[in-house]
């Protein structure tokens, strides 16, 4: 069987940019596969219709000719009812954790019988994904941290700052200009030093995984010295601090969490989660400047940062260290309680306000400064599409050679494609059986 490829255009917002298959993939799949595609017109995509017009393939307005649609954002539910026969989808669906705003797009799915795969759940035989956008979250949201600590201390302390000088992530025309300006700031620091107020700066990094690894190549730009998480205090109670220099401190799991009862154990924190865990990360949050939280988190695992924690931090009436914290994974209400609303990447920080529990976008305010852009990659667009059109290539031809008329048992796909299946002819695959379980998922 071969089925034909549409990939849609995306207008989630006007920041949305990005496509799942770059021209030069396309062309290569159309002639080394013989894959039929035809691709929704865009006029805000970073690559043009042109670029696939001039590789054979049909633009349209619209893709239901498609059998298999490729896109990376959720599909808006109109999209969906507007279908006359299954379809196959391939995107970023946000409803592993039963996510409330998607439970009815996921509805919508299984009535119309289709076939739903979610990139997110291609992983390996250890849980590592195959097919991510993570390290340019990281990248991209690294340069709106640094914009938003920079213009939080001049908003919030007057003092002028080298990180005045960054500009929104989006505004560079290439990644490689981002990467020279943030260079440029590292050789003032090492030059002039950072104005004493910030010293020591000290960024602490919340994960290990793609998306924090994306955002420390970006801060290693600065002149970095790294400091092991156990060592902060005594680090602090030294006071042998550099202005000349940059401290970076990178958080896993056994420091973040600990067991309520016997030692900590990773395969076991991540089967038990908060009914046999506990957080512990609050004690490092006094003598961070930056706080960027890059881990998975779900209501199974202890909060990194609660609202409570925050208001009894600004209540001491003492001077908060932490001028921002970059919420890269983004979860609302989640890892980081605070973590309110989501943000544009013109727009990206907001003040939250632990008395009254409030966000207000901007800069101005009493608390903390969050940076909650909840598609980071898109400030990016060519070398992150770019990047993740040739991890998703290989697996192009296996998806467009199935035949998803056969009973989900039967369906011939290569097991980490399988795997990712969440929905096949209506109903929840095995995997992912546990979705009706969420109220969310009932409520609908």
């Amino acid at each position: 069987m071969k089925n034909r490829i549409g990939i849609r255009l995306e207008n989630k917002n006007i920041w949305e940019k990005r496509v799942p298959i770059v021209p030069n993939d396309m062309k290569d799949l159309i002639e080394k596969e013989s894959i039929d595609f035809i691709i929704q017109s865009s006029e805000i995509r970073a690559f043009k219709d042109e670029e696939y017009r001039e590789i054979g393939v049909s633009v349209t307005s619209g893709i239901e000719e498609a059998d298999v649609i490729f896109a990376i954002k959720e599909i808006p539910l109109p999209v969906i009812e507007a279908q006359d026969s299954p379809k196959t989808y391939i995107f970023f669906s946000h409803t592993i954790k039963g996510q409330k705003h998607n439970m009815p797009m996921l509805k919508k799915i299984m009535e119309k019988k289709a076939t739903l795969i979610d990139y997110e759940k291609v992983v390996n035989e250890k849980g590592f994904r195959l097919i991510f956008f993570g390290n340019w979250a990281g990248l991209a949201g690294m340069i709106e941290i640094l914009w938003g600590f920079g213009q939080r201390v001049k908003t919030n302390k007057n003092v002028e700052n080298p990180f005045l000088k960054i500009k929104h992530t989006w505004e560079y025309e290439t990644l490689d200009d981002a990467r020279k300006a943030v260079s440029e700031i590292g050789k003032e620091i090492i030059e002039k030093g950072l104005p004493e107020e910030l010293v020591p700066l000290v960024v602490g990094f919340a994960g290990y995984g793609n998306v924090s690894t994306g955002a420390q190549s970006m801060l290693d730009f600065l002149p970095i010295k790294e400091i092991d998480p156990t060592e902060l205090i005594d680090f602090y109670k030294q006071k042998e601090f550099s202005s000349n220099h940059v401290y970076k401190v990178v958080f896993k799991e056994e420091h973040m969490v600990e067991p309520i009862e016997g030692e900590f154990d990773l395969q076991h924190y991540y089967d038990h989660g908060e009914a046999k865990y506990r957080g512990v990360f609050p004690q490092y949050f006094p003598f961070l400047s930056i706080l960027i939280n890059a881990i998975y988190w779900s209501d199974k695992y202890p909060r990194l940062i609660t609202k409570n924690f925050l208001k009894t931090q600004f209540e001491s009436g003492k001077d908060v260290r932490c001028q921002i914290i970059g919420d890269i994974s983004c979860d609302i209400e989640g890892g980081i309680e605070a973590t309110l609303k989501t943000t544009k990447p013109d727009n990206p920080v907001f003040i939250y306000n632990p008395f009254t529990d409030e966000a207000t976008i901007g800069l101005k305010g009493t608390g903390i400064a969050i940076m909650a852009v909840d598609n980071l990659p898109c400030e990016l667009p060519v070398e992150s599409s770019t990047s993740f059109s040739e991890t998703l290539k290989p697996f192009v031809p296996m998806i467009v050679a199935a035949d998803y008329s056969q009973p989900f048992a039967e369906l011939d796909l290569p097991p980490v494609i399988k795997n990712a299946v969440i929905t096949h002819q209506g109903k929840l695959t095995p995997n992912y059986k546990y979705i009706e379980e969420f109220d969310t998922f009932k409520d609908v």
